[in-house]
């Protein structure tokens, strides 16, 4: 089992930046992906970005390259997801999920944290 805890949501303005903390617990995480994902009200769930825990590789959806950060600590079993320039079509609760490489799914979610852009 693999245990995932968000962090960092909040209200902030237009153009300015948050960072989401995931706090993983109950496995080791070296054959897995770790991923962000978000959900707006009224919208589909929907890729973010994710990291491969070994190794960093590192994956973006298109609306958010350039303006978004995964990474993660080993020393401190948790993911980041740093979001610069937020707008407020960036306003959804935020989930961070975990899934084996080799299946290429998520299996275990947390429990999301709200992020709200005000204009």
């Amino acid at each position: 089992q693999v245990q995932l805890v968000e962090s960092g949501g909040g209200l902030v303005q237009a153009g300015g930046s948050l960072r989401l903390s995931c706090v993983v617990s109950g496995r080791s995480l070296s054959s897995y992906v770790m991923g962000w994902f978000r959900q707006a009200p009224g919208k589909e769930r929907e890729f973010v970005g994710a990291i491969r825990w070994s190794g960093g590789n590192t994956y973006y959806a298109d609306s958010v390259k350039g303006r978004c950060t995964v990474s993660r600590d080993y020393a401190k079993n948790t993911m980041y997801l740093q979001m610069n320039s937020l707008k407020p079509e960036d306003t959804a609760v935020y989930y961070c999920a975990a899934g084996p490489i080799t299946l290429n799914r998520y299996d275990y979610w947390g429990q999301g944290t709200q992020v709200t852009v005000s204009s």
